[in-house]
């Protein structure tokens, strides 16, 4: 089953904003780095914005000042709040997060299902 569940994507027109949530759930002991990706139609997966532990976050050049990366450690958390939207922002988005388990000792990626954001002209 799903370790990672996100949401939040759709449809907007130029200058819209979306807000992306990323849920973790199991037996969890502990979660160091999470993140956004996004992988546009013919192009290679990209880091959209990450965030430490301990609050410490770092952006795309192509998206600073228009999307915020949160997280919350006490429900597993994490949102990407996107404004100022663009076309060129139009992707699947996927979340990421950096996860050691209760089942095992070394940390692993864990993966999104991905969710689309498209950005009408």
């Amino acid at each position: 089953q799903a370790q990672l569940v996100e949401s939040g994507g759709g449809l907007v027109q130029a200058g819209g904003s979306l807000r992306l949530s990323c849920a973790a759930s199991g037996s969890i002991f502990r979660i160091n780095d999470m993140g956004w990706y996004r992988q546009a139609p013919g192009k290679q997966r990209e880091l959209v914005a990450a965030i430490s532990s301990g609050g410490t976050t770092n952006y795309a050049d192509s998206v600073k000042g228009r999307f915020t990366i949160s997280r919350d450690n006490a429900v597993n958390t994490v949102w990407l709040q996107m404004n100022s939207l663009k076309p060129e922002d139009t992707a699947v988005y996927y979340c990421n997060a950096r996860m050691r388990k209760l089942t095992m000792y070394s940390y692993n990626d864990y993966w999104g299902q991905g969710t689309q954001v498209t950005v009408s002209s």
